[in-house]
């Protein structure tokens, strides 16, 4: 019997042996040792016995560095039309000009003109505005005119007369009819049958704020500020003795007396 359990016991740990996990990963890791190094042993066959193969490319390919002869004539056409190609305009002018779509137009806005385009533009500007002023002079003018020929139309006395020289209202032929009755050149009218003394008066651009050019244009007279040709010398006419409140009433009752003053008369 007592031979019997030893013998059971011997089986025992024989079998707790056997099934040991070390020794089962031992044998395990044995195994795959041996099937890795018989892989390796294969592959190192395989690859031992084949030769690698060189990539071959045909001449003027795209894998060959230097470009072949219809490339390199392609390219250089290229540089050519480049460099025969016209400079083009600034951004700003090109979608001006072109008038292209709505983006062509914004990129032109966004750019701004270009170096031409703002010294036009300065230009213009230059121009208009000397153009405005001159409007605007001849607009005071034509309304001074104007009414100071309804104040000569409505005159009691009929001192003077007034015609437009071509229907012109800068330019008047004026008649003075009436000087001092107890002058010498009231006298000499009379004795020469001279009904009137005849100006002309033109104005200038600026007028009322320069005065105008006055001359006599008949008859002759000698003396009274009246010098040879027509010309009359007076303070009043001058842009330092003139001012803006004159009319031409007022420029022609001074005139009649700096005729008596200076004892002008009628050169027959």
């Amino acid at each position: 019997m007592a031979t019997l359990l030893r013998k059971i016991g011997l089986i025992r740990l024989h079998n707790r042996d056997t099934e040991d996990p070390k020794h089962h990963h031992n044998h395990r890791g044995g195994g795959g040792g041996q099937q890795s190094a018989s892989l390796r042993g294969k592959g190192g066959a395989k690859s031992g016995g084949h030769k690698p193969q060189q990539q071959q490319h045909p001449a003027g390919g795209a894998g060959d560095a230097s470009p072949g002869p219809g490339k390199g004539k392609g390219k250089r056409a290229a540089e050519l039309a480049q460099r025969d190609k016209p400079p083009q305009p600034a951004a700003g002018a090109a979608g001006a000009a072109s008038g292209g779509g709505p983006r062509e137009r914004a990129a032109g806005a966004r750019a701004g003109p270009g170096p031409a385009a703002a010294a036009a533009a300065a230009a213009a500007g230059g121009s208009l505005v000397p153009a405005a002023r001159q409007q605007h002079c001849t607009q005071v003018r034509s309304r001074r005119l104007m009414k100071e020929l309804q104040d000569i139309a409505r005159l009691s006395d009929r001192f003077i007369s007034v015609e437009l020289v071509d229907e012109s209202l800068f330019d008047w032929n004026v008649k003075l009819h009436q000087v001092d009755k107890d002058s010498v050149l009231w006298q000499d009218m009379k004795e020469t049958n001279t009904e009137f003394i005849l100006l002309n008066l033109t104005f200038p651009d600026n007028f009322p704020f320069s005065p105008p050019f006055m001359r006599v244009l008949s008859p002759r007279l000698e003396n009274g500020y009246v010098l040879d040709g027509g010309a009359i010398c007076m303070e009043l006419l001058t842009p330092r003795g003139w001012s803006s409140a004159y009319t031409v009433e007022a420029v022609m009752r001074q005139f009649a007396a700096s005729l008596v003053k200076g004892q002008c008369t009628v050169d027959v």
